[in-house]
């Protein structure tokens, strides 16, 4: 199968590619190389995906608002849609650009699908939808209209733009909301990666509030395999609209998962308390009996053995 995947250079995409290669499929990958961290932690993703991939990828640098450069993707089997401009609270400061880029590059995106006659779409969603959802776990059926974070409108209106494209134009589409996924490769601002990195160099963190908030953490390969259940599904069924969680289904609080990073790298605490910032939800618990049920999904990884693999990796990675 040839295989679109946005995103290509990021965290998660590049898990994806390497684990679609090694099934066997093509893979077109896309990225703008948007500068929200080091393009040369991206280009690091991509040298690896092109070592292992030899003739199964390939690589466009493109904007997915640039509507002209969408002529230069071929033709693809399924689209497996992975970009987005990322991250709650650099959102509130800039939410134009996750209009153009969430919302109006996803609408690209789909204007080409129906101009290729594309009709299989897999989206990674985000557990930022919920807000901060009273009923837990979350479940795909709770009312999501009151988002906290423009990223999180961003990504609702993305799942109808999509439910809008399968009910017109036929496309069979899975939009997975992804409940904080970490591992190897992790973004460098997200709280894992730069925890650890301060802990293993001996500076003090911060952590925002008391300590009470709490994510369901997910590692990244539990996600990968979810993805890649979604697109066994949607290849293998018609008249498709669907919206499953892919979470871990044990939320973390942020005190127990500082007390673990500690106790992984053995370490003194150093803490510094900050307050509460603007966007960021209570808690995150995902409910995946539907996703169990209807793909197979089953998370594998613990949080704590997720933590002591991306240990190791960022010790040989950075030389810590």
């Amino acid at each position: 199968m040839k295989i679109l995947v946005t995103g290509a250079a990021g965290f998660i995409s590049s898990h994806l590619i390497e684990r679609l290669m090694k099934d066997g499929h093509e893979v077109v990958g896309i990225d703008n190389f948007d500068p929200f961290y080091k393009k040369e932690l991206k280009i690091s993703n991509l040298e690896r995906l092109e070592r292992l991939g030899r003739s199964k990828f390939s690589f466009i640098e493109m904007d997915l608002t640039n509507a002209k450069r969408y002529e230069s993707i071929p033709k693809v089997d399924t689209v497996i849609h992975i970009a987005a401009k990322a991250g709650v609270r650099p959102s509130i400061e800039a939410p134009n650009h996750y209009v153009q880029t969430n919302i109006v590059g996803t609408q690209n995106l789909l204007d080409w699908m129906v101009k290729k006659d594309v009709k299989k779409l897999l989206f990674a969603s985000s557990s930022s939808i919920y807000g901060n959802n009273i009923n837990v776990p979350f479940k795909e059926t709770d009312i999501v209209d009151f988002p906290i974070s423009p990223y999180a409108y961003s990504k609702k209106s993305n799942e109808l733009q999509i439910h809008t494209f399968h009910k017109l134009y036929d496309i069979d589409a899975i939009c997975m909301r992804f409940f904080t996924v970490f591992g190897p490769r992790q973004r460098p601002d997200l709280a894992i990666r730069k925890f650890v990195t301060k802990i293993l160099n001996d500076e003090p963190i911060e952590m925002f509030g008391d300590g009470s908030t709490g994510r369901d953490y997910t590692f990244v390969t539990d996600t990968v395999e979810g993805i890649l259940q979604s697109l066994n599904y949607v290849q293998n069924n018609s008249n498709v609209y669907e919206v499953i969680n892919l979470g871990n289904s044990k939320p973390v609080k942020l005190n127990e998962m500082i007390d673990v990073i500690y106790e992984i790298t053995g370490k003194e605490k150093n803490i510094v308390q900050k307050p509460m910032q603007p966007g960021d939800v209570d808690l995150t618990y995902a409910d995946i009996s539907k996703a169990s049920n209807l793909i197979g999904y089953q998370p594998q990884i613990s949080f704590k053995q997720g933590v002591e693999i991306f240990v190791e990796w960022l010790k040989s990675e950075e030389g810590l």
